[in-house]
Parts: structure tokens; sequence; C-alpha cells
């Protein structure tokens, strides 16, 4: 079910990485940000009403900005240059996690892959070993992940967030927590686990959307604590379907709510709460807008796995909606890909 030749393709991230869907913690809000002007005219009114009364409460939303952009732009050779070191330098705790195994899948799991693979396999079918938390809003949750096996990958991202290894960020939003692809889990474990066991689901649930032709992802597990990152705002996800895996329980509360897809949340807006099942994973559209609500105690890991296909992201970002300008990027990128005479690609850092 592997998309053809995938592993061999070279992926891209649009330009816009560097100026759109920046976040801005203190106000809970997204921005795009070219230039001061642009942010006031756009965003002015908006940022006021949150409390961005006083000319250095602007100053200072422009140098977040600023840092961010400098951040994003030197993202590429960063993540590489710490790639290499964990490569070279770290010890695993748990060298068994660095592949995926049959047995570290739940049966309830391997029954519903196996019917999407049999001979006249339909939605309604798959419907029926598979839990639907909303028909509507396509929103499934299904048994992923043996408890032991979630202990033991527990064990390995707690082991190597003690470490002196660098560390990057898991995204924009999420401060705490450990990228996939750094520590080298990407490729054996996270890899196969698309292209042989989600991918036919997906395939069945979202053919709209792609499902059928999921050829990159980017993973990352995030960590809430109550001294760290404790919730998470109502956004949407660049991706085409998302997998969030729960790896722990000894937390209270912090369930994900989900509202309408790529629709900002409003006071009259009916949103779906959902609480995290050890082992267990949720898959979504990555443009239904979620969010988490807060944490009450202890510390709440998942597995996010944004699964891409370039097929449909090739058309449109779907971070700036515009057709992707194409940058040089490492691994899987953004999931976008170059057809066959289409223009180069451009210098990131001249677009902001």
């Amino acid at each position: 079910m592997a998309t053809p030749g995938a592993a061999a393709r070279h992926f891209f991230r649009c330009a816009c990485f560097c100026s759109e869907n920046l976040f801005l913690p203190r106000y809970q809000l997204h921005v795009r940000y070219l230039e001061e002007q642009q942010l006031r005219r756009d965003y002015g009114s908006i940022l006021k009403n949150r409390g961005c009364m006083s000319p250095e409460d602007f100053d200072q939303v422009l140098a977040e900005l600023e840092k961010e952009v400098q951040r994003r732009k030197q993202l590429v050779q960063e993540a590489s240059e710490r790639k290499a070191t964990i490569a070279k330098n770290y010890i695993p705790l748990q060298p068994q996690v660095y592949g995926l195994q049959e047995g570290f899948l739940v049966p309830e799991f391997l029954a519903a892959v196996q019917y999407c693979v049999s001979p006249g396999a339909t939605l309604p079918g798959l419907l029926q070993h598979i839990m639907t938390l909303s028909d509507e809003k396509m929103i499934y949750r299904l048994p992923v992940f043996t408890q032991e096996f979630c202990g033991m990958l527990l064990q390995e991202l707690e082991h190597f967030e003690q470490s002196d290894m660098p560390k990057g960020r898991p995204n924009t939003m999420n401060n705490q927590g450990v990228l996939l692809h750094e520590l080298g889990l990407d490729e054996p474990l996270v890899t196969p686990l698309r292209e042989h066991y989600l991918q036919p689901l997906t395939a069945l649930l979202y053919p709209e959307y792609g499902g059928g032709r999921l050829d990159s992802h980017r993973a990352f597990v995030v960590k809430y604590s109550m001294d760290g990152d404790q919730e998470l705002s109502c956004h949407y996800d660049n991706a085409e379907v998302t997998f969030n895996i729960s790896l722990n329980k000894n937390f209270s509360e912090g369930s994900l709510y989900f509202g309408e897809f790529r629709q900002v949340l409003s006071t009259e807006t009916q949103y779906l709460e959902v609480p995290h099942v050890l082992g267990q994973g949720v898959l979504h559209r990555g443009g239904q807008m979620h969010g988490a609500m807060p944490l009450e105690s202890g510390e709440r890991w998942n597995l996010i796995i944004w699964m891409r296909a370039s097929s449909v992201r090739n058309k449109l970002c779907p971070m700036c909606g515009k057709p992707p300008q194409l940058v040089e990027d490492e691994g899987f990128g953004d999931g976008f890909t170059r057809e066959e005479g289409e223009p180069g690609t451009v210098d990131v850092c001249t677009l902001t």
C-alpha cells in the first residue's frame, strides 16, 4: 500500500513557512508576518482587543516575530546538525523501539488493517472495526500500541530528554517534546507504520483528502507538564491526515477538543471533547480545528504523525492557500515535491 518510490523522492517545503502561521503565545494568535505595517494593518485591532495596548507591547510582538522568522530560516541546517550529533553520540536506553515490530501492535489494530487490505473492503465495513467519534467531522479512534510498547517508548523518550543531546522544538506551538526524525526513530518506526498499516486505513477513511496517496509525514512527540506546556490553542495542522496516539496515563484532564473544518472557534461553536486513552490513537483531517484543554496534574506524552499527500498539497499549500513556492529541505520536508517541468526552488530568505 505504500506510495511507490516515495523513499527515493526529493521533498521540499513552501516558502510561506517563514511568513505564515506564526504563533504569538501571549495573545493566543496565529499571524502572517511580512513587515511592520502589514502586521499593524492586518492584526492591529485584534491584538489590541487581546491586550496589546502600548507601543512597548507591539514592539515586543515584533521582536518575537523577527526571532521566530530567523529561527525558521536556520531550521534546516540546525536540524541537520542536531541529527548528526545525536546519531554519533547518543546511546539508546531501549534500542528495540528503533524498528517497528508487529508485536508492538494490538490485535484489534491488526484486524482493522487486515480488513482494509482484504478484497471488497468498504468504509462501512471498516467502521465496524474502529470507533467513530464524529461521523460529521470524520474523527475516529482505534487502539494501536500495546501498553508494554508505550512504556518502552516513553522510557526511551525520557532518557533522551534527560541527556545532554541537542533538542529541537516539535513545532511552532509546542516547546516540550522530541522530533523523531532527529532522534533516528522516523525511518525504522514511523515510516513502516504509515506505509504498511495507516495508509490502508486512511485510504478508506479519507479518500478525498489523499488518504490513499500519503507519501510523507512529520512525526514528533509532545510533552505537557505542570512546569511547561499545559494546553494547546486551537489550530489546524500542516497535514492531510493527523494521527494522535496517547503514550501514558499518569495525568488528569488535557483532553483534545475539535471544532469545525478550517473555521476558527467562536463562542457559538459546538466542539467535541475527546479524552486520551493509553495506546489508542485519534485519526482526523489535518484541517480540522482542534486544541488541547489545560492539564491539571502529571505529565502527558503523545505521538503525533502529520501525514501528507504530495499529490494534494502540490496544488495548494494548506498553510498559505496558494500554489507552493518550493524551498530546499531535508528528509520529508513539508511534503511537497517538484513535478517534471516545474521551475526550480527559491531562496526562502528573500521572501520575508
